[in-house]
């Protein structure tokens, strides 16, 4: 929903239904949240890494109405000053609840504040502005480096004992920022959106808002090959181009986000970086399928969070852990750790629970237990690539249902942005791709990462591990596993790979694919009848054993390339 129109409507009619709620001291019980929270305790408790406890915030007994300082709940009148207002009124009071009532309030950013609850009644929607210069300029980041952009509609840095909550919904209004691929668009929405406004790139393929923000990309580009000395208003000429994250909290302690729906972001929805003490829970994050950089939720570089009972249906990734890019990232080095994420539930995204790319500083004691993803277009995705640096270690995974997986259900690709050494779900790995590179400070890892109890009914392929040659993924144990794919499993430059009580019901290709991979554990596995159980390639390729299964069904029970060193396959 934006509502561009500054038409004065009659609204005694509005506000006379609405409750306002002067500066008074109230009942904590309908907007603080407990204390001792048995469910954060039980979500967070029986963990494969150790879990300091999580600090919820806590709020004095005061609850100032945004209508009491002036907002109206039309969806016409500008808000901006009347939120900031309750804001500053109930911090400098010492710090309570900042209620917004049923009713649509349009507005510009709104800061948040240390010991403010910002809480949206059921009924209550807060309608971001589309005018662009309603959002400043900053200095931020964007995809794990330093960028310019536009404000986030709602911001706060710096803070401690903040909190969102409620049955309302917040819309970032970003059908005014973003662009939209012909591709990804019916005949018929395509023909709507050419008629609504904008305008089309040169190729036909990219609808965009206006002129400005077509052209945003190369001329944030030549700006930023000048270096840091810019001034920030020269950026202004790309100002529809800086689309900025939705909820940006930098640097704050003792978050929640609880109950609200957040909706229809710039760019990424929720995006928590370097804080610490958050819980997200009970939350929904909608943005439309083909939003680009639609993502529902960023949690970079963040220590002790617990992400539950939540709800995605977004354009990108759904769940997404990250740690800053590349040098930057390196530099800053502060991992993402410490992470629980549990019974969410994922309907669309490009991946359900995604790692990476922007991994750098390093990702590490992550759990993500009885999540369910129905149609994303990968299930658990693990992605980085050469340059980026930093390790992902110490990932537990478990109890996760899958249905209807266009690509891998689960899927760890260190080319990621191009390269892949396999071209697509069931080819054979391309050797000339697979050239060592030497090691440096921007080699990635991916290692000690436990993946079980997985169920996936239809995915383009099962399982792909694709390493590098010169850092191969390590320690992947895959137990008690049941897929049904177009193809199996693929293994590529990968070392300590186990494969235990994995059942695959796949309709092409071999069963298992192993390329250049060492120590490679096959144990109980089941399998539709197939061609050929294990194929294995790579000159690199040993101590790979097949153990309690049944290679019957199979009319080749392993197919070794002639470059695959003798003895490198232990059938049993």
């Amino acid at each position: 929903m934006t509502i561009r129109a500054r038409t004065k409507l009659p609204r005694l009619a509005l506000i006379a239904g609405l409750l306002l709620t002067p500066l008074r001291d109230v009942s904590p019980a309908a907007f603080t949240p407990s204390v001792n929270d048995e469910e954060l305790v039980r979500i967070t408790s029986d963990l494969p890494f150790t879990m300091q406890r999580i600090d919820l915030p806590r709020f004095p007994n005061r609850t100032v109405s945004v209508a009491e300082t002036g907002a109206v709940p039309d969806g016409a009148a500008m808000n901006t000053e009347s939120f900031a207002r309750a804001i500053d009124k109930c911090a400098k009071a010492g710090g309570g609840t900042v209620l917004v009532p049923r009713g649509v309030w349009l507005t510009g950013p709104i800061q948040l504040r240390s010991n403010i609850n910002l809480h949206l009644e059921t009924g209550a929607v807060i309608q971001f502005s589309s005018r662009f210069e309603d959002y400043p300029l900053i200095h931020t980041t964007w995809e794990g480096s330093p960028h310019v952009r536009c404000t986030s509609p709602i911001w706060g840095r710096g803070l401690e004992n903040i909190a969102i909550t409620g049955g309302g919904i917040i819309d970032g209004a970003g059908e005014a920022w973003r662009a939209v691929r012909k591709s990804r668009l019916t005949g018929e929405q395509w023909r709507k959106l050419l008629a609504s406004s904008g305008v089309v790139d040169r190729t036909g393929d990219t609808w965009w808002p206006s002129n400005e923000a077509m052209n945003g990309a190369e001329f944030v580009r030549k700006l930023e090959n000048r270096g840091n000395e810019v001034p920030i208003q020269e950026y202004a000429k790309a100002r529809e181009y800086l689309r900025p994250v939705m909820v940006s909290l930098v640097e704050c302690r003792r978050v929640l986000l609880d109950g609200p729906t957040f909706q229809n972001s710039p760019a990424w929805n929720i995006h928590p970086l370097m804080c610490d003490d958050i819980v997200i829970r009970n939350v929904t994050a909608l943005n439309p399928w083909y939003s680009q950089n639609g993502d529902g939720l960023d949690l970079e570089s963040c220590r002790r969070a617990a992400v539950y009972n939540c709800r995605f249906d977004v354009g990108d990734d759904a769940i997404c852990i990250k740690s800053g890019r590349d040098e930057y990232g390196r530099r800053r080095g502060r991992a993402c750790e410490e992470v629980v994420i549990s019974d969410c539930v994922v309907y669309h995204g490009h991946g359900g629970v995604t790692i990476g790319s922007e991994m750098s500083g390093g990702v590490r004691n992550i759990s993500v237990r009885r999540c369910t993803f129905l149609g994303v277009d990968m299930g658990l995705r693990f992605k980085t690539a050469r340059g980026r640096g930093g390790v992902v270690e110490k990932i537990w995974i478990s109890d996760i249902l899958m249905k209807d997986i266009p690509t891998d259900a689960i899927g760890f690709n260190m080319y990621y942005g191009g390269q892949s050494p396999v071209s697509e779900p069931g080819a054979e790995p391309e050797t000339p791709l697979r050239v060592p590179k030497p090691i440096n400070e921007g080699t990635p890892r991916f290692r000690e990462i436990f993946i079980k109890n997985i169920i996936c009914h239809g995915a383009a392929r099962a399982v792909s591990i694709e390493g590098l040659p010169e850092a191969p993924i390590q320690g992947v144990t895959l137990e008690n596993i049941w897929i049904s794919a177009r193809s199996g499993i693929t293994c590529v430059d990968a070392e300590r790979i186990a494969l235990k009580n994995v059942h695959i019901a796949q309709s092409i290709g071999p069963v298992i694919i192993v390329s250049d991979s060492r120590r490679v554990t096959i144990d109980s596995i089941g399998y539709a009848a197939a061609d050929v159980f294990l194929k294995v390639t790579g000159k690199r390729s040993a101590d790979i054993q097949i153990l309690n299964t049944d290679l019957s069904k199979a009319k080749q029970a392993v197919d070794a390339g002639i470059e695959v060193p003798e003895g490198a396959v232990r059938p049993r």
